[in-house]
């Protein structure tokens, strides 16, 4: 079950969002209280009583005005760009951040998609663990959690795959699948004998097979791939995959401003589920934000890497620009 606090955010914004839908329908589309009675399914006394709200709370002047209308505005942009079946951007009020805001809004969506009885896996990272951390506490025992990248090297300050992936299976009340192995192995021999083992080989055949996906976006510039890479990949390595073209990562697999996969040493090396898998699973949301990492995201967009994305206002802006 859902937090009170959890369930009245969702219903508020629920409420505002049929507000704006009853206004526009009238004053801008010239429907009449019938019409929009029958498009909404409730009756001409509440049209009338959420028309006279939409007029006393402010939202509607000569033109209809909220924040959460410009905000869906841009959210309906990034959709209708990108091809996303779900886009929420979130408003970073004055003496918050965006790392304390957008995880908020990215375990909302997740709540809205998620079933009682879903297949679900995370990926690492920062954003996805502050997502992690927002879930409020459900009681779904049919509920899996499958661990859809090996883990990071003990000496990474990053927060790990197998913690998120523990912590979320304990939140939604569900199992946990763990997969025992590290993200990146020392050559390709090893990390294909470790795929082909079967322990490894179900693991990553259930986070391919997820129902639902949360993953984080990293940026890559001229000699860092990103924190997850920080023990894995040094500078000059770094260099040489800019130059072939890599802005950023996701689900540890480096992907060049189209959003193709960019294959390499570390490729090989790397545990993780499938780069075809991953755009074949039904929802993936993707967490992300900062000027830092626009092009990065962009690229998972245009790659059709995520089907869901989760950003704040002027991240939303920059990839509209």
């Amino acid at each position: 079950m859902f937090s009170d606090e959890s369930l009245a955010t969702s219903s508020s914004r629920q409420h505002i969002e049929l507000v704006l839908r009853v206004a526009r329908s009238y004053y801008l589309e010239n429907k009449t209280q019938a019409q929009i009675a029958r498009d909404i399914g409730y009756s001409r006394p509440t049209v009338s009583r959420l028309l006279k709200e939409s007029r006393d709370s402010g939202m509607v002047h000569i033109s209809i005005g909220h924040e959460l209308e410009r905000i869906r505005e841009l959210e309906q942009k990034l959709e209708r760009k990108f091809g996303l079946k779900h886009v929420r951007v979130a408003t970073v009020n004055d003496g918050e951040s965006s790392g304390q805001v957008v995880p908020r809004y990215a375990a909302a969506l997740f709540c809205e998609l998620c079933k009682p009885d879903s297949l679900v896996t995370v990926s690492n990272g920062r954003a996805v663990a502050a997502t992690v951390h927002e879930m409020p506490i459900c009681e779904w025992p049919k509920s899996n959690v499958a661990q859809m990248i090996g883990a990071l090297s003990p000496d990474n300050p990053m927060i790990d795959s197998p913690d998120i992936c523990r912590m979320l299976a304990s939140r939604l009340g569900g199992t946990f699948t763990a997969l025992p192995v590290p993200m990146i192995l020392s050559n390709a021999k090893i990390a294909n004998s470790m795929r082909k083992e079967p322990q490894i080989a179900t693991v990553l055949a259930l986070g391919g097979g997820a129902d639902i996906a949360i993953v984080g976006v990293g940026a890559a510039t001229e000699d860092r791939l990103g924190h997850i890479f920080d023990e894995y990949v040094d500078p000059a390595t770094a260099r040489t995959l800019h130059q072939r073209g890599v802005v950023g990562h996701i689900c540890g697999h480096l992907i060049d401003a189209e959003g193709n996969l960019v294959h390499s040493d570390l490729y090989e090396r790397t545990i993780s589920i499938d780069f075809g898998r991953l755009k074949k699973i039904p929802m993936v949301i993707g967490v992300a934000w900062g000027a830092a990492k626009v092009n990065a995201i962009h690229a998972c967009l245009v790659g059709h890497l995520i089907s869901a994305l989760v950003t704040d206002q002027k991240t939303a802006e920059a990839l509209l620009a």
